[in-house]
């Protein structure tokens, strides 16, 4: 039987390594199913790959199977988790590889998954399908921390960020403009790597965001915007309501007027009421609970002063990004300054500082 303790070869972590950015490519972008990547190899020849499909399904294993050109009998499969055994949606993986003639599969992590859990270990022995697991283990955990963590607690994974000057303040009249086109790139990069992104009205009124990934070739992956608003105070003026579609925009409200909710409506957005706490804002763990039953499980939330502050304080954040720009901004007009620094540095812990390709922007990783 197989253990930890197996010794894997140079070429099997190359592969393992393959697989392993084959599923970060699609990270973010495979629905409530985790990304996952997938290489075949014959004769020491990559024959063929597969990742996740966008939303989620099929899967990558089927999708690696399905790609080859060459007869699979006697192959090696290589896969970042471990392969479905389960009827869903769609037939189970195992079933797809035990009917190629794949003769091997190496994955790395046991899925959390409860109706695959371990089973599918056995179910491939069981046809004489050596195994083999754990191949870069520790590392491909990491990568998966957001999702073991939506199973575990049934929330999406939330990433923060908010941008500071040098002398921290997030908005100034004089000068709006805080960080570098780099920077701003990898905003929208966050943007592309989450399925849903969250603001207040506030925000939204204040500075008229698009909230789009506007990545080159990759505007299609922008995430689905979700507002705070009590009272419906929403502008519908703003970009953001004149751009809202059928399943893109989400408002939680508490109350509003009859005219104003038809008027939300007829613009086809998703208006869900939700309860305010004593101190008259919203209870962001039941948000939170219903945005994963509606699917998101991966949301960026780009607050202003006060929604992060509370966020910060409620250790609502998986990981945060913190901009910090060498611009001093000025205060001899209307300005905003940050006030959570210090709640930031007691409930996360700092983990990366990457400053090497945002030019004199230091982007600042935390971690819960």
């Amino acid at each position: 039987m197989s253990t930890k303790k197996d010794k894997f070869s140079i070429k099997d972590k190359f592969y393992m390594e393959l697989a392993l950015d084959l599923a970060r490519a699609r990270e973010g972008l495979t629905g409530p199913n985790p990304s996952v990547g997938c290489v075949i190899v014959k004769n020491d020849e990559l024959i063929s790959i597969g990742q996740t499909s966008y939303n989620g399904r099929p899967h990558a294993e089927l999708n690696a199977i399905k790609n080859s050109i060459t007869n699979l009998k006697d192959s090696k499969m290589y896969v970042t988790l471990e392969p479905c055994s389960h009827h869903g949606a769609t037939p189970p993986c195992t079933s797809a590889i035990i009917r190629s003639g794949i003769k091997e599969v190496i994955y790395s992590v046991i899925d959390i998954d409860k109706r695959v859990k371990g089973k599918t270990f056995n179910i491939l022995k069981s046809k004489k399908i050596e195994v083999r697991k754990e191949l870069l283990k520790d590392k491909i955990s990491q990568f998966y921390a957001p999702y073991f963590y939506n199973r575990k607690k049934k929330l999406p994974y939330i990433t923060g960020k908010i941008a500071i000057s040098k002398n921290n303040l997030i908005y100034s009249k004089k000068k709006r403009k805080i960080t570098n086109l780099l920077s701003d790139k990898f905003t929208h990069f966050l943007r592309y790597k989450n399925d849903s992104i969250l603001i207040s009205y506030k925000t939204l009124n204040k500075d008229n965001p698009k909230l789009n990934c506007r990545l080159k070739n990759m505007e299609k992956f922008s995430p689905k915007r979700i507002v705070l608003d009590n009272n419906l105070q929403t502008n519908t003026g703003s970009y953001l309501f004149k751009t809202a579609s059928k399943n893109n925009t989400i408002i939680f409200y508490n109350e509003a007027n009859r005219s104003k909710i038809l008027e939300f409506n007829k613009k086809k957005i998703v208006l869900i009421k939700s309860k305010l706490n004593k101190n008259k804002t919203f209870d962001i763990l039941l948000i939170l609970k219903k945005l994963y039953n509606l699917g998101c499980r991966n949301i960026l939330i780009e607050g202003g002063n006060e929604l992060t502050k509370n966020l910060l304080n409620k250790k609502v954040f998986n990981q945060f990004y913190l901009f910090k720009s060498p611009i001093k901004l000025s205060k001899l007009t209307e300005f905003k300054e940050f006030n959570g620094l210090n709640i930031l540095k007691k409930n996360y812990k700092k983990k990366s500082k990457v400053n090497s390709n945002f030019g004199k922007d230091i982007i600042t990783l935390y971690k819960s």
